[in-house]
């Protein structure tokens, strides 16, 4: 029986119908196809951004391009893989659509948010650290709302499904267990490293990297708002880069505990079958040693239903 290696730690994201894993070498997607069948596609990681691992900050401006770069082609993929050849849309128009995406976020999130502090701020007479505090809790209260409205369309409750998928299969890869779908599912939808937690990370640092900035004028309010996202982005990664590794304190648990809640709203309960479909593209992405080492878990205890995964140890 091959000896136990400590699992490396996988990521991945809720794709159309389906989950896409990256690995230490490779990223895959799994859907479910019109035919009702499990499509696999897989390819080799970019590997550019790991020339900037041993830089903090810059490492995670680095490695978030990437993984943007990775979720936008499997999304297409996907995509793809959800409506007839000649409905397809090329691979021109996917990127006029993600740019697009990404400038209303950046308007939704970022803009709009520090346009109302402005006003209300003006209005009380709010100064100093507090006008910054104002604003994040603008740009949170905007970011729940968002959140509930779109998880309130079918579709969008699909992708949920799968993104609670995908953390039940990363948990029982990264525990120990045996990697099926009755064993993933008896772990619990969240999980420290994912986006949404990390999305929540990015709005707390904005308020302390905004405050050095101070209150502007308009012009340079929203300069600053737009051109300090990767220095955002790159303390947000530091600060869950830190947690997903000392999960064993406390006092991390307790700062981490708003980005697990929120999971609530962004991850469902998945089925068997969604579940099967994010083993298919985990196994997809692991070497040979390490599905080795996956098979030789048969009949491991798994956790008691719906308890979560011992982030400290993953």
């Amino acid at each position: 029986m091959p000896s136990r290696t400590p699992p490396r730690y996988l990521g991945g994201q809720a794709v159309m119908e389906g989950v896409m894993m990256r690995g230490p070498r490779t990223w895959a997607a799994a859907v479910r196809n019109l035919e009702g069948e499990i499509e696999v596609v897989t390819h080799e990681a970019p590997t550019w951004a790991e020339r900037w691992a041993r830089i903090p900050i810059l490492r995670g401006i680095m490695g978030l391009g990437e993984s943007m770069q990775l979720g936008f082609k499997a999304l297409a993929w996907s995509a793809d893989r959800q409506i007839p050849e000649e409905e397809r849309i090329s691979s021109k128009a996917m990127g006029v659509t993600m740019g697009v995406a990404f400038a209303l976020f950046t308007t939704i999130f970022i803009l709009i948010p520090a346009f109302v502090n402005r006003g209300v701020s003006s209005y009380f007479g709010v100064e100093g650290f507090a006008f910054h505090l104002v604003e994040g809790g603008i740009r949170v209260a905007i970011f729940l709302g968002y959140l509930l409205l779109i998880g309130l369309i079918p579709d969008i409750k699909r992708v949920y499904q799968y993104h609670g998928a995908e953390h039940k299969a990363i948990a029982a890869y990264e525990n120990g267990v045996e990697v099926t779908p009755e064993s993933a599912q008896r772990f619990s939808t969240d999980h420290v490293r994912c986006g949404t937690n990390f999305l929540l990370t990015v709005m707390a640092v904005t308020i302390v990297v905004y405050s050095f900035v101070g209150r502007p004028s308009l012009p340079w309010l929203i300069a600053s708002r737009i051109l300090l996202i990767p220095i955002v982005a790159g303390l947000a990664y530091e600060v869950i880069r830190f947690a997903a590794g000392h999960m064993q304190w406390a006092w991390v648990r307790i700062l981490m505990k708003p980005g697990l809640l929120l999971q609530k709203l962004t991850t469902r309960e998945p089925s068997l079958d969604q579940v099967e479909i994010a083993i298919t593209s985990l196994r997809a992405v692991l070497t040979a040693e390490q599905l080795a080492e996956v098979e030789a878990r048969a009949h491991r205890p798994a956790p008691a239903p719906g308890t979560r995964p011992a982030f400290g140890a993953a």
